[in-house]
């Protein structure tokens, strides 16, 4: 069974005329979904997040700060705004995070996708970023860890940009397994080689700067080479995916070639991980992807993998390009000392 979270409200949030992160991008997303409704398909209403589980991850005076926004437009950086109920609408994406992981930890469902907006990757403690309000992803880490003694998360995170905010959240903890593929160089800047964790979380934050250009077959070779034998080390208790879509061949803010068949077999992978480790345990939540009618395929293409009937095949010649073999090396010579031999 697949969960899957949707609210009109998350339609609500309206950053602004011409704004990429606009409502549309959802509506697309949910006209797809009755293409795929059937007995396989549970749809989990959202709930609202409380402060203080939003706090187990933000500043509670940043939680405040974003409270004092409703009913208003603020901006919050220069590419991040509110509309009047936005601070709603955020607290319900952090939410639906929250009802989802509660249905697959309780059975109900085996995995599922979080449908949700905005997206959160980019927030920091106390900041607002990249079209983000609250750290979705990394509020429900905490939240699974908290609430319902899960140990070790394993958080991957495929969209475009590199999640900043998740990255600094878990810098340094060791319970957290942060991957990511992210164009480079791209905002927000961060996401190097060098990037792996301090402290006891050392070596448990792994990234993948990828060139401009990179295909699916140049993806499926990274998860391949790096994301499953760290997997396999790590042994995660769940597995929680950053899924944003600006990747996506036709992406306006991208430089990606990954298409509907990719994002299947990356899909694929992640649930093999789950079924290894976690009782196939795996919550997706939704991040980036701008062109809307290419995220509404590449969401179907992630869900019905879920429910084990692909709608799309991945057709690519299984090479690597020459670009994402030196990458890969890059990463495996950074990460020998944490890992050993990959």
């Amino acid at each position: 069974m697949v969960g899957i979270i949707k609210d009109p409200l998350y339609l609500e949030h309206d950053p602004g005329d011409y704004h990429p992160e606009s409502p549309e991008r959802l509506r697309h997303v949910y006209s797809m979904l009755p293409s795929i409704d059937g007995d396989e398909v549970l749809y989990v209403a959202p709930r609202t997040a409380t402060h203080e589980v939003v706090a187990l991850v933000h500043d509670i005076s940043y939680v405040e700060s974003i409270a004092s926004t409703e009913g208003c437009v603020a901006w919050l950086d220069p590419d991040t705004s509110t509309s009047p109920r936005t601070y709603e609408v955020s607290l319900l994406a952090a939410g639906g995070c929250l009802s989802l992981a509660d249905s697959i930890l309780s059975g109900a469902v085996q995995s599922g996708f979080a449908l949700i907006r905005p997206p959160g990757h980019h927030a920091e403690t106390s900041r607002a970023k990249g079209f983000c309000i609250f750290n979705n992803i990394a509020v429900a880490a905490r939240y699974l860890q908290t609430v319902h003694g899960i140990g070790r998360v394993l958080i991957a995170d495929f969209d475009l940009h590199h999640g900043n905010g998740t990255q600094h959240t878990f810098y340094s903890d060791p319970s957290v397994l942060y991957f990511s593929t992210h164009q480079f160089p791209y905002y927000p800047g961060t996401g190097w080689y060098q990037e792996t964790g301090q402290g006891k979380g050392a070596g448990y934050t792994i990234n993948v700067p990828m060139p401009y250009g990179m295909n699916d077959d140049d993806y499926l070779f990274v998860f391949r080479e790096v994301l499953l034998p760290i997997a396999d080390l790590f042994e995660p208790d769940m597995v929680l995916v950053s899924a944003g879509f600006d990747a996506y061949c036709n992406d306006p803010l991208g430089g990606m070639s990954v298409t509907e068949g990719g994002y299947s077999a990356m899909t694929e992978m992640l649930l093999g991980i789950a079924r290894r480790w976690c009782r196939s345990m795996a919550l997706f939540a939704l991040e980036g992807g701008y062109d809307a009618a290419g995220l509404a395929r590449s969401v179907k293409a992630v869900i019905t993998t879920m429910k084990g009937d692909p709608a799309f095949e991945h057709a690519g010649k299984g090479q690597p390009s020459a670009a994402v073999l030196e990458v890969v090396t890059n990463v495996k010579r950074i990460l020998g000392p944490f890992w050993g031999k990959l």
